[in-house]
């Protein structure tokens, strides 16, 4: 499952992977932060890293599959 994250005030978005099977408890954990019930969303990618961002900074969150379709080239 990809993740990507936009943060305010920053030029770039956070992206990263997680497992499929994580789906509810990374939703979960999203809503919490954009609700303020946490300051800081903390999330663990397929690799073991560990990503925070401070809540109060987050523009939008985009949760997709992995296996979708990743088009490559000219109008494909």
């Amino acid at each position: 499952m990809d993740i990507r994250i936009g943060v305010t005030q920053a030029v770039r978005e956070i992206t990263l992977e997680q497992a499929d099977g994580e789906h509810d408890a990374t939703k979960a954990k999203i809503e919490a932060a954009l609700s303020g019930a946490v300051d800081v969303l903390w999330l663990v990618d397929k690799k073991g890293r560990t990503v925070g961002v401070p809540a109060a900074k987050i523009a939008y969150v985009e949760i997709g599959s992995t296996d979708g379709e990743r088009r490559m080239g000219f109008g494909a």
